[in-house]
């Protein structure tokens, strides 16, 4: 598979080869997997405290031997613990058990509980390989992006394009490209959250754009990063998830000609304790 080059002025340069990542067969179920794997590693196990609800005097006593305000039948009550603070306000209030006020949890989550996904090394490689040629299929790409009819997908630039450093240059290069219109949309997309999660560090709803993709981490980094939707990753980062967001493959992808050169031959990274 062949690919044109351009340069930063968006004219065509020359033509590469490509490697086989980019004519792997397009897996939606694996690509999937592998996202929702990655996703389930930044869960953060929760659970209780195993005496919570418990720390109180409340008890239940069946004796009818008992007198009549230490027993807990035959005294026109309901059988349940209740606490013993007799010369109190709280004194016969119902306790310990779940339908109570601050009693325990009836199922109440458990740190053991197993909440992160497992997926094979073999299927998660062949997932990002099959994430990495969804970016040369045009049906894919322009069900998710606005994509010019000029575009020829993979949209390949020159090395140079890693050494932008200016937010201004990146933009004109952008447009050169003919992508910076996905930007844009982007921008005008985003949306105040509803809820209470604009107070937790979440307060727009953020759309996808474009991705670049460099050999190396490079000052381009810097030009980009405040691009509304716009992602940068060197290429032995790459994942599943930066390619298909919400599981969902095609995304716009902007690779430098040396890290299409190596696209598919990713190192292996630790993600919260598991090889991603």
């Amino acid at each position: 598979m062949k690919a044109t080059v351009y340069d930063l002025k968006g004219t065509k340069k020359k033509e590469i080869a490509l490697p086989a990542s980019f004519e792997t067969a397009y897996h939606p179920d694996l690509i999937k997997r592998s996202v929702l794997s990655m996703q389930s590693q930044a869960k953060q196990p929760k659970g209780r405290m195993i005496t919570s609800g418990m720390e109180n005097s409340a008890i239940m006593r069946g004796k009818r031997s008992l007198p009549q305000m230490e027993r807990s039948i035959n005294v026109g009550h309901a059988r349940l613990p209740r606490l013993k603070n007799r010369n109190g306000l709280l004194n016969g209030r119902v306790a310990r058990v779940p339908q109570s006020v601050g009693g325990r949890k009836t199922h109440a989550p458990k740190v053991e509980q197993a909440i992160r996904e497992k997926i094979n090394k073999k299927e998660r490689k062949q997932a990002l390989l099959s994430a990495i040629a969804t970016t040369a299929n045009t049906t894919l790409v322009s069900a998710r992006h606005k994509v010019d009819e000029k575009i020829s997908l993979p949209l390949i630039v020159v090395d140079d394009f890693e050494k932008v450093a200016k937010t201004k240059d990146v933009i004109a290069t952008l447009k050169a490209l003919n992508v910076y219109q996905d930007v844009e949309s982007a921008k005008d997309k985003r949306t105040k959250r509803a809820g209470k999660g604009k107070k937790r560090g979440r307060k727009y709803k953020k759309k996808v754009s474009v991705l670049i993709v460099t050999e190396n981490s490079s000052p381009v980094y810097k030009g980009a990063r405040n691009l509304e939707g716009v992602d940068i990753c060197p290429v032995y980062n790459l994942n599943a998830e930066l390619l298909a967001p919400g599981t969902v493959a095609g995304r716009l992808t902007i690779w430098t000609e040396s890290a299409a050169a190596q696209a598919g031959e990713t190192k292996t990274q630790i993600v919260g304790g598991v090889e991603a």
